[in-house]
């Protein structure tokens, strides 16, 4: 009788009906983990938008806003796959794109995290550098590139500066929030227990500051990718955001609109990515 009161199991991955867990649930709202994946709407809002780009193309609705038809763009794809865009393959292109941002975000985070620890824990360094972060924080990296080009010129290190203080001061922050948000009878416990600084560091701070670390890491792994185009506007003849920037200038509409796919595809594939790691490595998240 139980199994047959079990909803079938494709509703449940749809999100369309309660799994095990969360139909023990006495009050739902309220309770992050008490909402369903809703991959059904997911599904349904890709469709529509679809359809809506179908019908756009057919009827021509979108005007006086220019807009590739969908067949035209599904041409140019096949074009760009089978010759490129300007004598580069289009993967060289995705590649070395993933490539900067991924560089910017692991130089941002080897920097980032063990600044905002040590901002968390250390009242010395929090006064020398706060006002730097916060000052630096609001600033957007467009602003910085034509320094960024007087320091470094226009080869492959000045695309992945760029991208790295985007994601500096981001990472900074979410560790310096971590380490604020571990419970203080959490370390009053280890020191009783005999820990050493060194063994609270690990065991008790680091485990704690994780989730918002992570958290770091989506944020800043988002807004690199919104700086790529930005970081490749400094002479750069390879990647996502340069081919969007040279097909402009051609006019290539249908180009464009693939770029910023790509751009997006790659990006949620990243977020879906970080947030499958997240809940294996951090299984401790959200219960205390």
């Amino acid at each position: 009788m139980a199994k047959q009161n079990q909803p079938p199991g494709l509703a449940v991955w749809l999100g369309l009906a309660d799994n095990s867990f969360t139909s023990q649930k006495t009050v739902k709202f309220g309770d992050a983990s008490a909402v369903n994946s809703g991959r059904f709407y997911s599904i349904l809002i890709v469709a529509v938008l679809v359809v809506l780009w179908v019908l756009s193309s057919v009827f021509g609705w979108v005007k006086p806003f220019y807009w590739p038809t969908i067949d035209g763009t599904f041409q140019r794809l096949v074009k760009l796959l089978g010759d490129g865009f300007r004598n580069v393959p289009l993967w060289e292109h995705v590649g070395i794109s993933v490539y900067r941002v991924l560089s910017g975000v692991v130089y941002g985070s080897l920097v980032g995290i063990p600044l905002g620890f040590a901002m968390g824990l250390s009242s010395v360094a929090r006064g020398l550098f706060d006002p730097i972060v916060e000052f630096m924080r609001p600033i957007p990296p467009l602003a910085l590139i034509p320094l960024i080009i007087l320091w470094f010129g226009i080869d492959e290190t000045a695309k992945i500066f760029l991208l790295f203080l985007a994601s500096l001061f981001i990472m900074t922050i979410a560790a310096r929030s971590g380490v604020s948000s571990v419970r203080v009878s959490k370390v009053h416990a280890a020191y009783s227990l005999g820990a050493s600084k060194l063994q609270i560091l690990r065991h008790v701070i680091l485990p704690n500051a994780l989730p918002e670390i992570f958290t770091g890491l989506r944020t800043s792994m988002g807004v690199c990718w919104g700086t790529v185009v930005a970081a490749e506007l400094v002479a750069a003849d390879k990647g996502v955001g340069s081919m969007i920037m040279i097909a402009k200038n051609f006019l290539q509409t249908d180009t464009v609109v693939l770029g910023i796919v790509i751009i997006g595809l790659i990006g949620y594939a990243i977020e879906m990515l970080m947030r499958f790691m997240e809940r294996r490595l951090i299984p401790w998240k959200g219960k205390g």
